[in-house]
Parts: structure tokens; C-alpha cells; sequence
């Protein structure tokens, strides 16, 4: 009789000493992903939203539009969004243990990532307590936004945000991520 063999269960500790060879590795509850380098387009899309998203968190005190290479931790996970937006660390002597939750998480989704941002990432963010997860989809140029108790919001041509703590709404043309 054939025994499933059982899924290796990977650590914080076991991530962290991979080798830095350029690619991104991320724990998501136990299970680690390996994602190579991201593409021009891939970070195209990024940028041109970081502009957006910059200018309003700045003007609204939401903190900063972090970048990759900031991490997300939560319950023995790591993780790397592509943009996420979150409150200044507190503390003295910041650590990604207790940074805050970020109140608004980016993934751009690539052919290879798409099921991991879709489901495994998603349901993690929303635990998590993240207030809004946005999944950028550049096959179909539109943007879904994720709430915890909401329908998702899929748009196509108008994307808005409103932050709790903002002043105003942000609003913008989902074509300028694209174009």
C-alpha cells in the first residue's frame, strides 16, 4: 500500500537561510514559494501605481507605499507583496515581527503567481487583517479590490479607494496602471 508522503512544512529560520540568488521566497503557512525576478512590464504596472498611491497616503498621513524587499508577517508567514501601504512602525526598534498591519496590500498577477495571489495570499491578507487587498490583473487591465464582509469589486475603468483616516477618496483611470 502507498503512503502519501507528507508536505515539508518550511520556517521562518529555514527561508531566511536560503541563498540570496535573486529570486523571492515567501512562507505561507508552512508552504514556501519561489518566485524569480519580475518582468519590466510586472514592474511598469508597480510604479506607475506607486506614483498614484504616493502622493495620496502622503497627503492623507496613511504612512508610506512600501516596496519589495518590505515583508508582511503574520503567524509564522512571510511575505513580500509587490506594494502595500501601512502606518509608520511605532517603536524604537522597528521589527517586521510587530510593524503594523498595512491597510492596503498590492499584488500584480503573472501566469506564475496568479493561483498563489488568487486564494493562498488572499485568504492570509484577509486573517491577517489587512483592510484592503488589490489584485492587479495586467492579462485582463482591471484591478479587484478585497474586503473582509464585502464583494469583491472588479474594475475596469474607475478604481477608487477610500482609506479610513483619509480626508477624500482616492480616484483614478484604471488604464493609467496600464498605459
Amino acid at each position: 500500500m502507498h503512503m502519501p508522503s507528507a508536505v515539508k512544512q518550511w520556517t521562518l529560520e529555514e527561508v531566511h537561510s536560503l541563498p540570496d540568488d535573486g529570486n523571492k521566497y515567501e512562507l505561507v503557512r508552512g508552504e514556501l514559494f519561489v518566485t524569480p525576478p519580475p518582468t519590466d512590464p510586472h514592474e511598469t504596472v508597480a510604479a506607475r501605481l506607486s506614483r498614484l498611491l504616493d502622493r495620496y497616503v502622503e497627503q492623507h498621513g496613511l504612512g508610506l507605499v512600501y516596496h519589495p524587499r518590505a515583508v508582511m508577517r503574520f503567524e509564522g508567514s512571510e511575505v513580500e507583496p509587490d506594494l502595500m501601504v501601512r502606518a509608520l512602525h511605532p517603536g524604537d526598534h522597528p521589527d517586521w515581527d510587530d510593524a503594523p498591519i498595512p491597510i492596503l496590500i498590492v499584488e500584480i498577477l503573472s501566469p506564475s503567481t496568479r493561483r498563489r495571489d488568487q486564494v493562498k495570499k488572499r485568504s492570509l491578507y484577509m486573517d491577517a487583517g489587512v483592510a484592503e487587498y488589490w489584485m492587479i490583473d495586467p492579462e485582463r487591465r482591471t484591478i479587484t479590490a478585497v474586503r473582509m464582509g464585502y464583494e469583491d469589486v472588479v474594475s475596469h475603468e474607475t478604481m477608487r479607494w477610500s482609506p479610513d483616516g483619509a480626508a477624500a477618496q482616492l480616484t483614478f483611470e484604471v488604464a493609467r496602471v496600464f498605459d
